[in-house]
């Protein structure tokens, strides 16, 4: 990775499959590895404790950000509980699209790394599986992180290991770095608030089933 293991890099945590994922892959890339996850009034807190006890659990500096103030403009169905969880209708996003998120979550996570002398960000947005959010895109990250390196006057790099893999590359990524029992045991990806294998039926938790059988399939032809 070019030298990468002499710096330092700061993840953009959730908790979930895709954002532990990039915790691994920054652990294996970089000296030392901070995360960071933003308490944004998400319908469950469970999100925020899956991130404490795997950060406390990998011996990784874990700061929480205050960012309530994103519940207060964004409202959807992963800030209130009374949106359902429903997948886009007719080329719309669906509810769980919070808007700015990415945008505010990079945008402050790069004032902490700039605190902490950290230019290298991680972050598990996916253009390939990212339920059309746009935040998510590719041409997005790029733009932003030319934008925070204007802003601020420091030569941020934002990585993307999960940009073009689709959830079966991800979890076969995972198998990869060693963790995939443990990311398909620790992390939460359900709408529902329900941990490791999840509900079975949100959005995000068939997105993630689907792409946890095809890997195995795949690399049980492979044996």
């Amino acid at each position: 990775m070019f030298g990468l293991n002499k710096e330092n890099a700061l993840v953009v945590f959730s908790g979930g499959q895709d954002s532990t994922t990039c915790l691994f892959w920054a652990m294996k890339h970089f000296q030392e590895v901070e995360a960071v996850t933003f308490d944004y009034g998400q319908r469950h807190r469970a999100e925020i404790e899956c991130a404490q006890k795997i950060a406390a659990e990998q011996g990784i500096a874990h700061t929480i950000l205050d960012l309530s103030l994103l519940n207060q403009l964004a409202p959807s169905a992963l800030t209130r509980a009374d949106i359902e969880v429903k997948a886009g209708e007719n080329g719309g996003l669906p509810t769980t699209f919070v808007p700015g998120r990415n945008l505010l979550f990079l945008s402050f996570a790069a004032v902490l790394a700039r605190q902490k002398n950290i230019r290298h960000i991680v972050t598990g947005v996916c253009e390939t599986d990212f339920s059309g959010y746009p935040d998510c895109r590719d041409a997005f990250i790029k733009s932003l992180n030319v934008t925070i390196q204007l802003a601020m006057d420091y030569q941020f790099v934002i990585h993307t290991p999960l940009m073009w893999l689709n959830k079966a590359e991800t979890w076969e990524l995972a198998d990869q770095l060693g963790v995939l029992d443990y990311i398909r045991s620790n992390t939460l990806t359900c709408y529902h608030g329900v941990i490791g294998d999840g509900c079975g039926q949100c959005p995000a938790c068939r997105l993630r089933v689907a792409g946890l059988n095809a890997y195995l399939a795949k690399r049980g032809r492979m044996k």
